[in-house]
């Protein structure tokens, strides 16, 4: 089985077309989005009719819960507000249902995927675990493998047979799967990178038969993505958060 790894789209309908257009090519079974889809891109209608038309499994991020809840909508800074009361606009009723529909986790091939945090948090965030949350949170899930997003960053979190807790780079490269350990694996941003390799578009490639992983970035055009920010009245921060 070969899966494709996307997270944090962000209504970046360009970012998505460009990694769309790799995966095809890449012979992929499956293509898994760890959620956020919409929020802060200009493109939340396109994104989406995109992923559907895709057939990508996805489960609810913490932007799609804005939309959803009013209390956590509330919790929510106002950039992120402001751009959840637009992407909303943006919507059609049939997308916006969609959206408010997701599962908070998703469990397939021996792996489990959520947003934020496992077993199944959409708002908890993954930044710089401790050793001892670590091993706290290998112990609340049974699969070996657990993808998350929410940071927009890389991690590679491993858990050996002794309870040793690794930590692993993540490049724009391929790399080895140790198969005798647990994993928890972050893998970077689509739409709104905040990682310090560039500001392309990532995903990942999972081929579980050859126990790879695979860190792509592809370019796009990002320029038009933030003049539509600037026109359709998203934060001007959204689309400096672009490019830098």
């Amino acid at each position: 089985m070969r899966l494709a790894i996307i997270a944090d789209i962000h209504g970046n309908y360009r970012a998505l077309e460009a990694v769309l257009a790799d995966i095809a090519g890449s012979g992929v079974d499956r293509i898994v989005s760890l959620g956020d889809n919409i929020g802060y891109g200009p493109e939340p209608e396109e994104v989406v009719r995109s992923l559907r038309a895709n057939r990508v499994v996805s489960v609810m991020g913490n932007h799609e819960l804005g939309l959803l809840s009013r209390s956590y909508f509330n919790r929510l800074h106002a950039n992120a507000r402001q751009s959840l009361v637009l992407t909303k606009e943006l919507l059609t009723p049939d997308s916006l249902n969609w959206l408010k529909q997701l599962p908070p986790v998703y469990c397939c091939c021996g792996a489990r995927f959520v947003h934020g945090c496992p077993p199944q948090s959409m708002t908890v965030y993954l930044h710089a675990p401790t050793d001892t949350r670590l091993r706290r949170l290998f112990s609340i899930y049974p699969e070996q493998f657990c993808f998350a997003g929410h940071t927009h960053d890389f991690g590679w979190y491993r858990l050996d047979g002794g309870a040793g807790i690794f930590r692993d780079q993540l490049g724009i490269e391929q790399k080895r799967i140790d198969p005798a350990s647990r994993h928890l694996i972050l893998p970077g941003s689509v739409g709104q990178p905040r990682d310090c390799l560039g500001w392309q578009a990532k995903y990942l490639l999972w081929d579980q038969d050859a126990a790879t992983i695979a860190v792509r970035a592809l370019d796009y055009d990002v320029q038009s993505t933030i003049h539509l920010i600037n026109e359709r009245g998203f934060p001007a921060v959204n689309g400096k958060r672009l490019y830098w």
